[in-house]
């Protein structure tokens, strides 16, 4: 499971030339880090796909606490990667994935991207990882949830005026502001230096 370097995201911090070929994510490949780039290429753990292997075989890695079994597993925004200690993923102003050690590795940070009717009247809500979680209807589009790793809801973050965010998308991602108003799906998030009106795709609540 390869692609192209130029075919990657222009996320990951890798060098735009090199090898023609590189690891491909086994899901959301222009917002998630494949396991082997993030051990060898970004953290420096190993030196070669073949040792990253090897650390699978022993059972040394973890994503938010679920072992890992392919060199391409995905590794996305906020998540916790254990490799002897915890990292956990972030993006910086220049639009690069880096991983940022953590003392906290009980849970992780997700986004509310969508909700569907299930049996009982339950609703279930779609996070921006790929995993869903069920829970009341308090909960909105756009809202964050920090949850344990058996997917256990600890804390619910409601996408409000005066929330902290963080921005993924457009020509604000990795900078973080507060909402100053939010006018229907239109959100005005003012920086330390600046502020502007974002889409609420564009904004993670922190």
């Amino acid at each position: 499971m390869h692609q192209t370097r130029k075919q990657s995201t222009p996320k990951l911090p890798i060098p735009r030339k090199g090898t023609q070929y590189i690891a491909r994510a086994s899901s959301h490949t222009y917002d998630s880090v494949p396991a082997v780039i993030a051990i060898r290429d970004m953290l420096h753990l190993a030196k070669t796909s073949k040792e990253v292997e090897k650390m699978i075989m022993r059972k040394l890695l973890k994503i938010n606490s679920r072992v890992v079994e392919d060199l391409h597993e995905s590794i996305t925004l906020f998540s916790i990667l254990e490799a002897g200690k915890s990292y956990v993923l972030k993006l910086s102003p220049t639009r690069k994935f880096f991983f940022e050690e953590t003392k906290d590795n009980s849970g992780r940070l997700c986004k509310v991207i969508g909700k569907r009717l299930v049996k009982k009247g339950k609703i279930q809500f779609n996070l921006h990882d790929g995993s869903n979680v069920i829970a009341d209807n308090k909960i909105k589009i756009g809202d964050s949830l920090y949850l344990d790793f058996s997917g256990k809801i600890k804390k619910h973050i409601p996408l409000e005026a005066g929330s902290q965010v963080f921005i993924i998308k457009g020509r604000y991602m990795g900078s973080e502001g507060k909402i100053a108003k939010i006018d229907e799906k239109k959100i005005l998030v003012k920086f330390k230096d600046s502020q502007a009106v974002l889409g609420i795709e564009s904004i993670f609540v922190l």
